[in-house]
């Protein structure tokens, strides 16, 4: 199984003090930004921090990712330059739309680090099948609901009702092609109610994890992509149920399981062992 993604912050990669509290945060994943976060007379000073951070370390056991400007923009080659040989995890490309900006990046970058998609264009979900099938070490769709929203000219709301097509086409593409999918992030700051809705929201959607703005919004994305401690019993009792049992279906606690139960059951767990830190 990949490594746990429930929560995957954003910061500014030009706030050095931001940098410096992401050590001791506890998200699965920090994404240093280069684009959207960062004013254009900052970019190349926040590039310059950006691979400081990396080299430094001291990241535990946190997934180290970096997102560039868009390749075609004037910023877009030199930030992937920069990060060729870094030690990054992973690169993330906003605004993917096209199959080949996953090869342009692969190409500057060389074999590694792994790339994820931010899918936050009308382009970007209609041409999904064509992105997830061109490999390129392609691990992880990032949904982009901000620029999505403004793009389709929609209104969202509470319930995020006119963005439920498009993320469910981000989830069904990323399964197809084994990739872990990430929900976009919350606007909500100072609400954890509302945080943790809108996680629940993306959890039942099929999403791994979620990304985020803010510390404060770690802890509810944490426990709602966990599973909780009946999810975990339920997958142990199908576990040990299946233990040198031949049958396809078995009868469990009064409820019919199969063997793709069993499947799930082994994820279930194989989350919970790699979130107990």
């Amino acid at each position: 199984m990949s490594r746990p993604r429930r929560s995957a912050l954003f910061l500014p990669a030009s706030n050095p003090r931001a940098i410096a509290k992401a050590r001791g945060l506890d998200c699965d994943a920090v994404i240093l930004d280069l684009e959207d976060a960062v004013a254009p007379d900052a970019k190349a000073e926040a590039r310059a921090a950006a691979v400081e951070a990396v080299r430094q370390g001291d990241w535990g056991h946190r997934e180290i990712v970096v997102r560039v400007n868009a390749v075609e923009t004037e910023w877009g080659a030199t930030d992937l330059a920069a990060l060729v040989g870094s030690g990054i995890d992973a690169v993330l490309l906003p605004k993917l739309s096209s199959p080949d900006t996953l090869a342009q990046a692969r190409g500057a970058l060389g074999d590694r680090p792994a790339l994820w998609a931010m899918i936050e264009t009308p382009r970007g979900v209609l041409d999904l099948p064509r992105i997830v099938d061109a490999g390129q070490g392609l691990a992880v769709l990032v949904a982009g609901t901000n620029d999505l929203a403004k793009e389709l000219r929609c209104r969202p709301g509470p319930d995020r009702t006119a963005l439920l097509p498009a993320l469910s086409h981000i989830v069904i593409a990323g399964r197809a092609a084994g990739l872990m999918v990430l929900d976009g992030v919350s606007n909500v700051i100072g609400d954890p109610d509302a945080v943790e809705a809108e996680c629940r929201q993306g959890r039942d959607l099929g999403f791994d994890g979620k990304s985020l703005i803010h510390p404060s919004q770690i802890d509810p994305a944490n426990r709602v992509f966990s599973p909780d401690e009946a999810e975990v019993e339920w997958a142990r009792k199908i576990v040990a149920a299946f233990e040198g049992e031949e049958r396809g279906v078995i009868r469990l606690d009064g409820q019919m399981v199969e063997r793709l139960h069993l499947a799930d059951a082994d994820r279930v767990l194989k989350i919970h062992r790699a979130t107990r830190r």
